[in-house]
């Protein structure tokens, strides 16, 4: 740039010609006059294009880049998958340059689509009680020896920025109306407004614009609340950028320090307690001097109080199968066998499943997760919805599957009966006493008569007889009005005088 400045005045200021300014410097004329001629402040050097072994393979290698691209995130192959796929098609340089051609594709596709009016954002604030923000996120954590993949829920009030969190194994529909119970519930109360992304869950179809056909058993939970559900546009992560940023710090201050648990439930009172831990620890954003619990502490009388709980579960139409059992998510739960061959209704909970029919609750289970398809599911037996089918066909008392699983007094009172004849009948009978009384008065009864060397069902009805049998009322005492002056006397005696000969027939 220094020579051409000097060329320029030489030539310009100082009137010295085209000849003697290539003698001096040592250029070539034809250099000199193309200088002056262009008018060139700065000299600029034209872009070196260096061919490398990826130029036959540009055009190819971008088309699968744009069709990764429109997949979804978890769909999409990496620039490592792309780089073996094009191995085979004769391309033998680096994986480097593999991964520098999609990493300046990437930019040049992000520049395109980021222009200046997208860049720019504007601050949001939010009064007390005014909104909150609602993501799932997914994170590892060792439950049970096993590390588990979690769906973690996250709540966080926008204006205090104090956050709940809770982790299931599904994003459902029930999980989600949990998580909402147990994060108003930390709160202190629920907000006016809920700000969502467009989740399966909450919205069955995103219409133009800002409409949406929302889920019909999500609108009956914000109805329940009484807040306002709003959404946001569709991959504009940035509207509700509260929570969005909650999900990428718990990574960091949660997950990576969590110790190993027990089961699911002592990870959410684990979680629940770290979340109030680091409330009244990170100070707000906007308020250096105060921290997250304390701003909370303000806002919580903004919030309207919690009513009672979201009856939150899904309703499924469930036909009962000939063994008595119905099927939910690869696994099997027992039914009464009275509702065999039948169309039942199945109320799925975060942890329990609840079975209905004729309008009333006919079983309960403990819901079972299995992660893993590609082995058989597990059967979920209750030994009472056998018991009317036991009462028809004792003999399958000896290996009926659903009878493994007695009181440990029960088994030991069958291998005792079943070596009798007619014993399994007896037993069965032994069993049906849990519809009529008692089971825990029952497994009493049967635990007293084995102290017996031979227990029988009339030992076992005798013991649940004196167990079941009610206290005897206190003697009364009258008030002295209604005493007797002469009280009657027992006073067996008096018989005697009847049997007398004046009294004899």
């Amino acid at each position: 740039m220094a020579l051409l400045s000097v060329i320029r005045r030489w030539h310009h200021r100082d009137g010295i010609g085209i000849r003697d300014i290539a003698r001096r410097t040592g250029l070539s004329r034809n250099t000199v006059r193309k200088y002056l001629a262009s008018q060139v402040l700065e000299p600029r050097y034209p872009k070196r294009i260096t061919p490398t072994k990826l130029d036959d393979y540009e055009a190819t290698l971008t088309s699968w880049l744009h069709r990764e691209a429109k997949r979804h995130r978890k769909n999409r192959r990496s620039v490592k998958q792309l780089y073996r796929d094009l191995i085979p098609l004769g391309y033998n340089g680096s994986y480097d340059r593999v991964a520098a051609f999609a990493k300046h594709w990437r930019r040049q596709q992000m520049e395109l689509a980021l222009k200046a009016d997208k860049q720019a954002y504007i601050p949001l604030s939010f009064a007390p009680g005014e909104a909150f923000q609602f993501d799932w996120s997914e994170d590892w954590a060792l439950v049970a020896g096993v590390k588990t993949k979690l769906q973690v829920a996250h709540t966080k009030l926008s204006h205090s920025r104090v956050f709940a969190m809770r982790a299931y194994l599904q994003q459902t529909h029930e999980m989600l109306f949990d998580a909402h119970e147990h994060a108003f519930a930390l709160f202190g109360g629920v907000p006016e407004r809920g700000i969502y992304d467009n989740m399966k869950t909450a919205v069955d179809k995103v219409v133009r614009g800002k409409l949406r056909q929302v889920n019909k058993r999500f609108e009956a939970m914000a109805s329940h609340y009484l807040f306002e559900a709003q959404f946001c546009n569709p991959a504009s992560g940035w509207e509700k950028g509260q929570v969005e940023k909650a999900v990428r710090d718990a990574r960091h201050s949660i997950w990576q320090h969590a110790p190993a648990f027990d089961s699911l439930d002592s990870l959410n009172i684990w979680l629940q307690e770290r979340c109030k831990q680091l409330w009244f620890e990170q100070a707000h954003p906007e308020d250096k001097q105060r921290t997250l619990g304390q701003c909370w502490l303000e806002e919580r009388s903004h919030l309207m109080p919690k009513p009672v709980a979201f009856d939150g579960f899904i309703e499924l139409s469930k036909r009962v199968s000939s063994t008595c059992l119905i099927t939910f998510e690869h696994n099997r739960y027992s039914v009464p066998a009275s509702f065999a061959n039948r169309v039942i209704s199945l109320r799925v909970y975060p942890q329990q499943l609840i079975i209905v029919a004729e309008a009333q609750v006919v079983a309960e289970h403990t819901r079972v997760f299995t992660r893993d398809h590609s082995v058989q599911g597990k059967t979920v037996y209750n030994w009472r919805h056998y018991l009317a089918v036991a009462q028809r066909k004792p003999g399958a008392l000896r290996n009926g599957a659903p009878f493994n699983e007695l009181p440990d007094s029960f088994q030991r009172l069958q291998q005792i009966l079943l070596r009798r004849p007619g014993g399994d009948r007896e037993m069965v009978e032994i069993l049906a006493l849990v519809l009529l009384h008692d089971e825990r008065l029952v497994e009493r009864a049967v635990e007293q008569a084995l102290i017996s060397e031979q227990p029988s069902k009339q030992h076992v009805l005798n013991c649940l007889s004196r167990l079941d049998e009610a206290p005897r009322p206190d003697s009364l005492e009258p008030p002295q009005q209604l005493r007797l002056r002469t009280e009657p006397q027992a006073n067996t005696a008096r018989y005697d005088y009847l049997r007398g000969p004046g009294h004899e027939h």
